[in-house]
C-alpha cells in the first residue's frame, strides 16, 4: 500500500461480496469508515455537502455475475454510515449498476442491466422514470447487447451517456449518448435522440467526465490489448474524437473516479485493488488492496 496520491481526500468502494461500502482516507491509505448491510453494491456516489452516500445495490439473487430479480434497490445513508434507507426498491429495478449524482437538482442517474434500461430518481427516491429502454417487449434478463451498465451525466450540454458492454469478452462494448429528457411526444423504447459514439470495444464499464479539459473516460474489462484498461475521448459537438488508452494491466477493471485536480484517476478492479493512475504518464499505483472484488468508486 502506499501513500503516493495526487490530491487529498476521500474515496467510498463497494465491498461487492461481503456486502460493504468503505471509505478511504487517501492521505493515509486507512479505512475510516465501513457500512455493513449494503447488499451486493455496484455504483456509488457521496454528497458531501449534504452529507450523504447513495449506492446502488443490485439484488440478492444473482447466479454467477447476472442477476435476474427485480430485487434491486437504490440506497442512501448519512455520512457517518447510519441511517441506511432504501429509496427506490419494491420490484421497480432489476439490477442497478453505475450511479450518477446532479446534485443542483437532487437527482440521481442509473443504469438498469438486466433490465435494459436507462432510469432516474430524486435523492429522496421519487419521480421515478425510465429514460431509455432497450429490447422493449422482450423477457427480462434483456439480450446482453442490450444490457445498459455504465453512466454520466454532462449537465452543461445537457446529454447522458452510457455503456451497453456486450457479452463478456466480447468486443461488442458501445457508448452511447442521448439528451436528458425524453423528446416530446416520443417513449422511452423509441427516442430519436439516441447516438451511438463508439462502438466494437472491448467491454466498456464505467464512465466519468472531466469538465474542465473536455475528456470522457471509462474503465474497459474486455480481453486484452486493449480490455482491462482506462480509455478518454474527447468530447465535441458532434460526439468523442481521439480515442485513447490511458492504462492498461488492469484485472477486470470497473470503478473509476477522477481527482478534482485532473491530474489523476482512481480505477478499481475485481482483483480487489485501487489504483491512482496519473493521466499524463498512464503510470498506475496501488493505493488500497482489499482483497477482495472491488466495484464502484467515487471521490469526495
Amino acid at each position: 500500500m502506499s501513500n503516493h496520491t495526487a490530491s487529498k481526500g476521500r474515496l467510498a468502494l463497494l465491498d461487492v461480496f461481503d456486502s460493504h461500502v468503505i471509505v478511504i482516507d487517501l492521505a493515509s491509505g486507512k479505512a475510516v469508515l465501513t457500512v455493513d448491510g449494503a447488499g451486493h453494491p455496484d455504483g456509488v456516489q457521496v454528497d458531501a455537502s449534504a452529507g450523504y452516500i447513495y449506492w446502488t445495490d443490485m439484488g440478492a439473487k444473482r447466479e454467477g455475475e447476472d442477476f435476474f430479480a427485480p430485487d434491486g434497490r437504490i440506497m442512501c445513508c448519512k455520512l457517518d454510515g447510519s441511517g441506511s434507507t432504501e429509496l427506490v426498491g419494491g420490484g421497480a429495478i432489476h439490477t442497478p449498476k453505475q450511479l450518477a449524482l446532479v446534485p443542483d437538482h437532487r437527482m440521481l442517474y442509473w443504469c438498469d442491466r438486466e433490465g435494459g434500461r436507462v432510469m432516474r430518481a430524486g435523492t429522496d427516491g421519487s419521480g421515478l422514470t425510465t429514460l431509455v429502454e432497450r429490447g422493449r417487449g422482450e423477457p427480462i434478463p434483456r439480450d446482453k447487447m442490450d444490457q445498459c451498465v455504465g453512466i454520466v451525466i454532462d449537465q452543461a450540454r445537457g446529454h447522458m451517456y452510457w455503456t451497453q458492454k456486450g457479452p463478456s469478452k466480447g468486443g461488442r462494448g458501445r457508448i452511447f449518448r442521448a439528451d436528458l429528457d425524453i423528446p416530446e411526444g416520443e417513449m422511452s423504447w423509441s427516442r430519436s435522440d439516441i447516438v451511438l459514439l463508439l462502438d466494437h470495444l472491448p467491454e466498456p464499464i464505467d464512465l466519468e467526465i472531466d469538465h474542465r479539459n473536455g475528456f470522457l473516460y471509462w474503465t474497459d474489462r474486455g480481453a486484452e490489448p486493449d480490455g482491462n484498461s482506462l480509455n478518454r475521448a474527447r468530447i465535441t459537438d458532434v460526439g468523442l474524437a481521439s480515442h485513447e488508452v490511458v492504462a492498461r494491466g488492469f484485472k477486470e477493471a470497473i470503478g473509476m473516479a477522477l481527482a478534482p485536480s485532473g491530474e489523476a484517476a482512481y480505477v478499481s478492479d475485481l482483483s480487489g485493488k485501487v489504483y491512482e493512475v496519473a493521466l499524463q504518464t498512464g503510470k498506475k499505483t496501488t493505493i488500497f488492496d482489499l482483497g477482495r472484488p472491488v466495484t464502484g468508486i467515487a471521490f469526495f
